[in-house]
């Protein structure tokens, strides 16, 4: 009966759509988590958290890129109204230079592109990407399947990466056409 939502990148797809079998009180709390983790002053490119919510518990899932990001958003969960239960599933990224510079790297050569200027200029831009250990993944969601390809091959020639770049990036479904 649980749902996974994904609060990635501020993308309003699947993620804003109730559940199918997820009761509607799971629902308004899930939109809620999304909501609170969506405005969380410190929630960056650098960080993907998602969350599934049964029965009024909360499971967190994901990777932050400082310590104090997975306590902050652990007991912001916690404080929202209907919550029973957190279990907090955070990984917390090395604390590295080394893989900070790399950070800066990918999102230069991602963001630094053209095609990926309506993005940029979003408040909370769609690509995340996750760094650890000099491994790169990318997460999020992005409009069409080319912008996808086209993020993994900027990531991937941003160089000091150590082995290929995951390119965990959703495409949303085209908009409905009305008849």
């Amino acid at each position: 009966m649980a749902a996974a939502l994904l609060v990635c990148a501020g993308a309003a797809g699947a993620a804003d759509k109730p559940a199918a079998g997820m009761p509607s009180a799971d629902n308004d709390l899930a939109a809620k988590v999304r909501h609170e983790i969506l405005i969380y002053s410190r929630y960056s490119i650098w960080d993907d958290v998602t969350f599934r919510v049964t029965d009024g518990t909360v499971e967190l899932y994901g990777d932050v890129s400082q310590p104090y990001k997975k306590s902050d958003i652990e007991k912001i969960v916690r404080t929202l109204p209907g919550v029973a239960n957190v279990k907090d599933a955070i990984v917390v990224l090395p604390l590295s230079t080394q893989d900070d510079r790399l950070r800066m790297q990918v999102a230069r050569a991602i963001y630094g592109n053209a095609n990926f200027t309506r993005y940029a200029m979003q408040p909370l831009p769609p690509i995340h990407i996750i760094v650890g250990n000099g491994h790169v993944r990318l997460e999020g969601v992005v409009a069409s399947k080319f912008d996808k390809d086209l993020a993994g091959v900027r990531a991937s020639s941003a160089g000091l990466s150590f082995g290929p770049v995951v390119n965990n990036l959703q495409v949303e479904p085209p908009p409905a056409k009305k008849s």
